[in-house]
């Protein structure tokens, strides 16, 4: 279900926050939805439970998903964690064309970039 690079050097609990995240924004995971326990999630993916529960504990910190003690976690209903991580991403997205700008890059070339990253490449 979640997809992990241990050659990355983004921490695992980082990327399984990030895939949890990304997950949620696109509707693969839905609201209320509930998530595998820390236990059960560490032993599909072969790491250590510390590290799911950090990740679990770092997406109930930003609302993404909600806890409920003998029940377990579940994707928050409320989209508005969400919302504001997009509106965070277009502002840093705005930002990043702004400077691209400001470099010359062409506007062809910035397209591409965008191109490769949707189609699941980077250049």
């Amino acid at each position: 279900m979640f997809i992990l690079d241990y050659k990355s050097r983004l921490p695992i609990y980082e990327q399984l926050y990030k895939d949890i995240t990304r997950k949620a924004a696109l509707g693969v995971i839905e609201q209320g939805e509930s998530l595998p326990s820390v236990r059960t999630l560490a032993q599909e993916l072969g790491v250590n439970p510390n590290t799911v529960q950090k990740a679990y504990q770092m997406l109930e910190r930003d609302g993404i998903i909600c806890s409920v003690a003998g029940k377990g976690s579940f994707l928050s209903r409320d989209v508005s964690a969400i919302s504001q991580m997009q509106e965070i991403a277009i502002k840093k997205l705005n930002q990043a064309i702004q400077s691209a700008v400001d470099c010359g890059l062409q506007k062809d070339k910035v397209i591409a970039q965008v191109n490769h990253i949707y189609n699941g490449r980077s250049a």
